[in-house]
C-alpha cells in the first residue's frame, strides 16, 4: 500500500460550497462493488459524509484507535446512513488503492458503515468544499446540511487525545436524532489535505 505521510495536520476553514441550514447538493457516486448511489436515495434518513484517506496519521489516530468505527455502528443502528469518500487523485496521497485493498483496510479496523463511494476526480469533494481527511458532513432526514468540520476539537495524530475530545459529530447527530439544533454545527475541519489533482 502508498507509504506517503504529510507532514503534520492541519486545520482547514469551511468552503463556502454548502451552507449550514441549506439543501445538501445531491451527487451519483459509485461504490466499490459497481453499485451506484445518489444522496436524494437515502431522503428521510439522516446521513453523514465522511472523507476518508488511508494513508493519513490522522484517519488511523481515529480507526485504528476504534474511534470512528464506533461512531458508525452506534449510528446506523440507529438507522443513519454513512457514506466514506476518498476524493484523493490518482498519483496523490491515498489516490491509489484498489476496491480490494480499500475493503481490507476497512475490514481491519472494524469499519462499521454503509459503503464507501469513490469520488470521480474530487468531483463531490469539491461541491462540499471537502479540505481535509477525515472532513465531516451531517444531513438531516429532509437533506438539509446540520454539520460541517471535525470529527472532534483536538486537531492532533495522537490516539491519547481522544478521551478528552469533544466529539462534534456525535453531539450532532444527538442533536438532529432529537429534533434540536445543534449547538455547533460549523467547525474547522483538521487532517490531511485532500489532494486532489485537478
Amino acid at each position: 500500500m502508498p507509504s506517503r505521510w504529510p507532514r503534520s495536520p492541519w486545520r482547514f476553514r469551511r468552503g463556502a460550497a454548502v451552507a449550514i441550514g441549506q439543501a445538501a447538493p445531491d451527487f451519483s457516486l459509485t461504490d466499490l462493488d459497481g453499485h451506484a448511489h445518489r444522496l436524494s436515495d437515502f431522503k428521510g434518513k439522516i446521513v453523514v459524509l465522511e472523507w476518508n484517506n488511508p494513508d493519513c496519521p490522522i484517519v488511523h489516530k481515529h480507526y485504528d484507535s476504534g474511534n470512528i468505527p464506533r461512531l458508525q455502528k452506534h449510528a446506523t443502528a440507529d438507522g443513519v446512513v454513512w457514506l466514506l469518500i476518498n476524493s484523493g487523485a490518482p498519483g496523490m496521497q491515498g489516490g491509489d488503492y484498489s476496491s480490494d485493498q480499500i475493503k481490507a483496510w476497512l475490514r481491519q479496523r472494524g469499519f462499521g458503515a454503509d459503503g464507501l463511494p469513490a469520488g470521480s476526480r474530487g468531483k463531490v469533494g469539491h461541491l462540499y468544499a471537502a479540505k481535509a481527511t477525515p472532513h465531516m458532513f451531517v444531513i438531516r432526514a429532509d437533506g438539509v446540511l446540520a454539520y460541517d468540520g471535525a470529527i472532534d476539537s483536538v486537531p492532533s495524530s495522537n490516539q491519547s487525545d481522544i478521551p478528552r475530545a469533544e466529539n462534534y459529530v456525535s453531539e450532532a447527530l444527538a442533536a438532529v436524532e432529537a429534533g434540536q439544533p445543534v449547538a455547533k454545527p460549523s467547525t474547522r475541519a483538521y487532517g490531511c489535505s485532500i489532494k486532489y489533482g485537478d
